[in-house]
């Protein structure tokens, strides 16, 4: 349990106050605040939570965080100087960003359950009987009306299967084929017949959601015949249901002219009935076509349609159902659904996110798959090296997953609630790496802003920085992230004076750095000082045990990005991939799944091989000269250099070229095979 330190006590201290009282991983120790009489006070005296004037007393009282809620960057300034290393200090922006969310959040819950209180009130008053059963068939809700006309109470319906309730229920089918049925007689056990209209509730992205049905004992119907009730009865009670909404609805006629439309609508669309009633169905939309004369035309219900509406442009979402009177269609009814502030909600809460993210590690242990003896020796080499100060070196080729690791090791260590910066040495210009790295004084050059800048070394301090691709790095920044690592500090570009540091360094390469020494294209020294730790990420080559579980992952991620339903890869394409040697390792084996599951089918749901994209052929070693190839001609040194890559290249094959066994086998270092496997290209 995180123990929490709020710093004012205001409007926004308040809400804070009863947010992270009700979260179960948070303790709040203390709310401080100069003003006595401040609410967020006396509402901690309620919940005996204690109170104060001054912060400074709380700050060596074992906080873990601090969250300033004054708003005041000289108090955020003070503390942030003045609390322990491990202690995180959450500026006031961030704070008020989280609080106003959490009161959207809450606004739109009332809203949401305001809503769902009028429709469940509407449906459990109208005379017909309901049910709704889930994708399923399990029932999610029952109306008053059908619980009378079946003899049974909801909590005998909700939570079962339909035909454990309803034998002969037709609805299992419904949910099969997604077809709807109308105005079909169904004779229920208690000898009662009914009519009932059965339909699928399709999502916008053609997902089954569920079906209903709706049903009239036709005892009732045929004695409300007999009474002759008056029908404009019956159409004051529907206007009344439909005026009292605050669904936005309209109804038009079956030539598409508005009949009626109710109070929420013209709130939505800024519409009047005037506006509405008599006009053609596409008065009202400003971009887009009309779903309610799509609807008449082909007597099938829309849902979800995107479309702009009225003299503003609102943005809504609609569903148009069909009226069907004796099989002839009497017109059509819509639902509007203004989007506007969810999406502004939607956007606000990912921009928080990435606020939050991009101060953080977002992968653990937890998230790297495989159960290879590769894999989990470098698994076991990562969390050995989280629990230690020293520079981790990871190496593996591209798209192995080296910045997972990182992420990982960094969680796993005792700095994981300070910031994690990420920097790609590759993909930032050499002119202007330097500062970036290491920040730069006021006037250090032409553009420089105005007090200087940190930099990431700076920013990362108390935490991780992560620098990716550091063979790439010119032998100028080597010589300089050298003197970082062995001083433990930097000099600013254009200052003298060292600011220390605390930050551990994890560094990636993909690069032959033994060969790149050989080349005098990176530091020894600097080698060295890196080396202390190095992990080697195996190639998917080298674990191809790994490919079932890591495919199953990437399938239900790929499910979450593009809205599919794939469950599984057949056998025979699971074999086809085994044989391929990947070279671009898992970004490439996602690549291959991503582009199968584009082009499935909405229904399948099994990656069959024709779904697979064509795949490079699989590389073997070739024939290697042997022994018995060399001349008397050739020198000593050509001779061994012969016989040793034919020797490597024979055992290497022999183990599946699994890199683990064959230095096993050849019973040399993980380290030594890499290079000879390089210094021989039998990769």
């Amino acid at each position: 349990m995180k123990r929490v330190l709020i710093v004012g006590a205001g409007k926004g201290g308040s809400v804070l106050l009863n947010i992270l009282r009700a979260t179960k991983r948070m303790h709040i120790v203390a709310i401080v605040d100069k003003d006595i009489h401040a609410e967020g006070l006396s509402l901690a005296r309620k919940f005996n939570i204690s109170c104060d004037n001054d912060w400074k007393q709380w700050v060596d009282k074992d906080i873990d965080i601090i969250i300033e809620a004054t708003g005041d960057d000289k108090v955020l300034d003070e503390i942030i100087e003045t609390r322990s290393r491990k202690t995180v200090v959450i500026p006031g922006t961030v704070a008020y960003i989280i609080a106003e969310l959490f009161n959207e959040k809450e606004e739109l819950l009332k809203e949401i359950r305001l809503q769902m209180d009028n429709q469940n009130l509407i449906l459990n008053n109208i005379r017909d009987g309901m049910i709704v059963v889930n994708h399923t068939g399990k029932v999610d809700f029952v109306n008053r009306s059908a619980q009378e006309i079946v003899g049974l109470h909801k909590d005998e319906f909700e939570g079962k299967q339909i035909r454990e309730v309803i034998q002969n229920s037709r609805l299992p089918i419904i949910l099969r084929n997604k077809r709807k049925e109308v105005n079909q007689k169904l004779v229920l056990e208690n000898g009662k017949q009914i009519i009932t209209t059965r339909i699928p509730i399709i999502k916008a992205d053609g997902n089954l959601q569920g079906a209903f049905a709706i049903f009239k004992d036709i005892t009732e119907v045929v004695n409300l015949a007999e009474e002759n009730t008056d029908l404009k009865e019956i159409k004051t009670m529907l206007e009344a249901i439909i005026q009292s909404s605050d669904e936005a609805i309209s109804v038009v006629d079956e030539n598409g002219l508005g009949l009626m439309i109710n109070p929420a609508y013209t709130k939505i669309t800024g519409l009047k009935e005037s506006d509405i009633v008599g006009a053609p169905a596409s008065v009202d939309i400003s971009e887009g076509e009309s779903m309610h004369m799509k609807v008449l035309q082909t007597r099938r219900a829309v849902r979800g349609v995107r479309m702009k509406v009225g003299p503003t442009n609102k943005d809504v979402y609609v569903n148009v159902a069909p009226i069907i009177v004796d099989g002839k269609i009497k017109g059509s009814v819509g639902v509007l659904h203004d989007v506007t502030e969810v999406r502004s909600l939607t956007s606000e809460l990912k921009r928080a996110r990435q606020i939050i993210r991009s101060l953080e590690a977002k992968y653990t242990f937890d998230d790297i798959i495989g159960g290879s003896s590769e894999m989990r020796l470098a698994l076991e080499q990562a969390k050995v090296g989280a629990k230690t100060p020293a520079t981790v070196l990871l190496r593996g080729k591209s798209g192995t997953g080296k910045e997972l690791f990182a992420h990982a090791i960094h969680n796993e260590s005792d700095r994981k609630h300070n910031k994690f910066i990420r920097v790609n040495c590759a993909a930032i210009a050499e002119s202007i790496l330097e500062s970036e790295l290491f920040g730069y004084e006021e006037g250090a050059f032409s553009g420089a802003k105005h007090g200087g800048k940190k930099g990431l070394f700076e920013e990362a301090n108390f935490g991780s920085i992560f620098l990716d691709e550091i063979g790439e790095l010119s032998l100028n920044m080597q010589a300089k992230l050298l003197r970082v690592l062995q001083e433990n500090e930097i000099v600013r570009v254009g200052g003298t004076d060292p600011i220390t540091l605390d930050v551990r360094v994890i560094t990636a390469t993909n690069v032959n750095l033994e060969k790149a020494i050989m080349n005098k294209t990176f530091r020894e020294d600097l080698y060295y000082r890196l080396n202390r730790l190095p992990i080697f990420i195996p190639s998917l080559q080298e674990r191809v045990s790994d490919l079932p579980e890591l495919v199953h992952h990437i399938i239900v991620k790929t499910n979450q990005d593009y809205g599919k339903n794939v469950k599984s890869i057949s056998n025979e394409a699971l074999t086809e991939l085994k044989k391929y040697n990947w070279p671009g390792n898992i970004r490439e084996l996602e690549n291959v799944i991503g582009r199968a599951m584009i082009y499935m089918d909405i229904n399948e749901e099994v990656i069959q091989l024709e779904h697979l994209p064509e795949l490079g052929v699989t590389t073997k070693v070739s024939n290697q000269p042997t022994v018995n190839d060399l001349t008397e001609a050739q020198s000593l040194q050509l001779a061994v250099e012969r016989y040793e890559r034919s020797y490597i290249a024979k055992i290497f094959e022999k183990n599946n070229f699994n890199k683990t066994k064959t230095a096993k086998e050849l019973k040399i270092s993980i380290r030594s095979l890499y290079y000879k496997l390089e210094k021989h290209q039998l990769e």
